[in-house]
């Protein structure tokens, strides 16, 4: 997609220059201008000195000067060769020639001609053969499977920490490296209007919330930064094309797209289902903004885990928090806190953001799981909330 990741692979124009470097040309089944030039050097040759042995001789070396150098055959052996993100047809020509797999760039680029998806060739390391026919090599190119795959997949509501976690432990890049990247949010590519709130708040720049949850195939020179800035670059255009922000300015007065955002992760992280996580994102803002709940506060236990992980320490159920934990003081994520959190709690995906900019509408403060399958059941006041939590203890739920 972008950078050192693969979501994408767009082959653009480059100007005059970058047609040159491709190659590429009309072709209209007449002989070209080479053509002509081997029958006239063919005529002198009859001329000066007849078609010996000799002559037949001088013909060859200058038909292989005119005919374009190619590998007969599917190859042999192995090589490894990697297309660089934005690489032009010709870059990849040169590539298979330094690896000894096409015997010319030129031969790669008329095979390209000839073949309408030689565009899709993706960037990353192929498994291809030596000495192989530039068609052959083309071919190789667009199968998938010879493609030299380093996938990582990042869940939904998955924290920063955690998603370091993972990308180290698929690409051995060592956590502290990932932190250390995360620390400017905006050196990676995430604007500075992202980062403005309107409930008066102090803004807390943070990367949580920006890391884009996906699966991104990882190029073997790809840095913590790099891959954190791909990831940030793929929530910008998600977000962007869903019009996140649009939607919530215009349908949200008074609140931010930052502050949206963190009710995307706390949605993400307490509906139980998809079908719920607009709901719970409506409860999140009646909460804090409508002024209809007592303290004004979110009171998810969510909020005081998060903390918890963020200081290293063990995350708590429900049941074992109590008021030193859910009240203390020194959390900013306090869930007695007044007003909404200092930021996202997790990455929430596309179904979290979609339910945080256009929630249904509703007046519900208070929600509970109430099956084995996920769903809640939402209520406007904490008397039908009681009657819902019998609901959930008789289902085993709590």
């Amino acid at each position: 997609m972008i950078d050192d990741l693969d979501l994408g692979f767009d082959e653009q124009e480059r100007g005059e220059k970058g047609r040159h470097r491709r190659g590429f040309r009309k072709r209209n089944g007449k002989s070209g201008g080479a053509g002509k030039t081997v029958f006239a050097l063919v005529m002198a040759l009859v001329l000066l000195g007849g078609i010996g042995g000799g002559a037949f001789y001088g013909f060859d070396r200058i038909q292989n000067y005119f005919v374009t150098p190619d590998y007969d055959g599917t190859g042999k052996g192995e090589a490894t060769v990697e297309v660089k993100q934005g690489a032009l047809i010709a870059d990849i020509g040169d590539a298979l020639v330094a690896a000894d797999v096409v015997k010319s760039t030129k031969a790669f680029i008329e095979a390209a001609e000839e073949n309408s998806r030689a565009k899709n060739i993706q960037p990353g390391l192929y498994k291809v053969r030596k000495q192989m026919s530039a068609e052959s090599a083309l071919a190789m190119l667009l199968d998938r499977k010879n493609k030299i795959t380093n996938q990582v997949t990042i869940p939904e509501g998955r924290t920063a920490k955690d998603t370091y976690k993972l990308l180290s432990d698929k690409t051995k890049i060592p956590v502290k490296e990932f932190e250390a990247a995360a620390k400017d949010p905006e050196a990676l590519g995430v604007p500075d209007w992202w980062f403005v709130r309107k409930d008066g708040k102090k803004v807390t720049k943070s990367i949580e919330g920006f890391l884009y949850p996906d699966t991104y195939e990882i190029a073997p020179n790809a840095t913590a930064e790099t891959i954190l800035r791909t990831m940030i670059d793929h929530f910008l255009t998600v977000t962007g094309e869903m019009k996140f922000a649009e939607e919530v300015e215009s349908g949200l007065g008074g609140i931010s797209p930052y502050e949206a955002l963190i009710v995307a992760s706390l949605a993400q992280a307490e509906a139980g289902t998809k079908k719920d996580l607009g709901k719970v994102a409506r409860v999140a803002y009646n909460r804090v903004y409508k002024g209809t709940f007592p303290c004004g506060c979110l009171e998810m236990d969510v909020t005081v885990n998060y903390y918890y992980q963020l200081i290293g320490k063990k995350t708590l159920s429900s049941k074992e928090m109590g008021p030193a934990e859910m009240d203390n003081p020194k959390n900013p994520y306090n869930r007695k806190l007044r007003g909404m959190l200092p930021t996202p709690i997790n990455n929430p995906g596309k179904d979290a953001l979609t339910g945080a900019a256009n929630p249904p509408k509703g007046n519900w403060l208070f929600f509970v799981a109430v099956d084995r399958q996920g769903n809640s059941a939402f209520a406007e006041t904490y008397e039908e909330q009681r009657r819902n939590e019998e609901k959930a203890r008789k289902a085993g739920i709590i």
